[in-house]
């Protein structure tokens, strides 16, 4: 029996000036999972991150952390719920010790508790050389370690970090990408990015959002390999998980589809074969160099609507 969810989230609405924004969102994570949230700017991203961590309320659905329903028990939710926003919020006039310890008091958490939970976030995320250091004389990189340690000091069930490596350079970049490895070992994260290739890196499942609707909601497994398929005259959508090799496909319109297989030459022989029995024509036929951009973009390349 699979582990219950660590977070659950149901029929999430927003609404904006009486414009829908969040139609229905759900979403659930387990630990080890590292679900990258992806999505192009205005599609709610951001909105949906502050429902889940509690700093904006949603105008209809329901948000479970650990069993604690967020509206109705938000302290005892929150105690699970570590959050790194786009721009970390941190106090660069004081030192990182200084500003972790305040951090945890925040929390609720003891004089002593607060002495470990620093020593231990200042350690997972690479922190303990720097400890007497000011904030405001560290380098990006570190400021983002630092950041992460804050949402980490009391140990929560759920991580949920909004660009964690945005204006980092490479080396800095490989630094946060080894902490986000470690923390899912011990906890449930969502990773939101706009670099797809960090997502393919070290998310397990993908979740892609257009116009405030999830389109999208599968493992990164299953985007590894994959096709994609035109088809013209066609009567009926395809069955595509009764053919050879095929896992399952994506409808893109148009009769464009993106089909994940676990078999490329066997999928490619079993849908010409099909497109031939059924009289349809095979426009397109072609491997995916790069599924997980592909994907993005098949979905998400109409977004007019987008604000800003």
């Amino acid at each position: 029996m699979p582990d219950a969810p660590l977070l659950s989230a149901q029929k999430l609405t927003r609404y904006y000036h009486g414009r829908k924004v969040l139609h229905g969102i759900d979403l659930e994570l387990r630990r080890g999972e590292v679900l990258g949230f992806l999505g192009p700017n205005g599609a709610g991203k951001s909105t949906t991150m502050n429902i889940l961590s509690g700093n904006l309320a949603a105008h209809s659905g329901q948000v479970v952390i650990c069993g604690h329903d967020l509206v109705r028990s938000p302290l005892l939710a929150k105690r699970h719920i570590g959050y790194l926003p786009e721009i970390p919020p941190l106090y660069i006039e004081t030192t990182v010790d200084e500003y972790l310890i305040f951090c945890a008091r925040l929390r609720g958490l003891s004089s002593g508790e607060s002495k470990l939970a620093l020593e231990k976030a200042k350690h997972d995320c690479e922190l303990t050389e720097v400890g007497g250091r000011l904030i405001g004389n560290l380098s990006k990189g570190f400021r983002q370690r630092v950041g992460i340690a804050q949402a980490l000091l009391h140990s929560p069930a759920v991580v949920i970090l909004d660009e964690p490596t945005n204006g980092l350079d490479p080396n800095q970049i490989r630094a946060v990408r080894a902490t986000i490895n470690a923390l899912a070992e011990r906890h449930a994260v969502i990773l939101s990015s706009h670099v797809l290739s960090e997502v393919q890196a070290l998310c397990t499942r993908v979740a892609i959002l257009h116009h405030g609707r999830i389109e999208f909601n599968e493992t990164v497994e299953q985007q590894l390999d994959g096709m994609r398929v035109q088809l013209l005259n066609i009567d009926s959508e395809p069955i595509w998980e009764r053919l050879d090799g095929v896992t399952n496909a994506t409808a893109l319109g148009g009769g464009n589809y993106r089909v994940v297989v676990d078999d490329y030459e066997k999928a490619a022989d079993a849908v010409c074969n099909f497109a031939k029995q059924k009289g349809w024509k095979l426009r397109e036929l072609r491997r995916d160099t790069s599924p997980l951009e592909t994907l993005f973009v098949d979905l998400t390349c109409n977004d007019t609507s987008a604000t800003p």
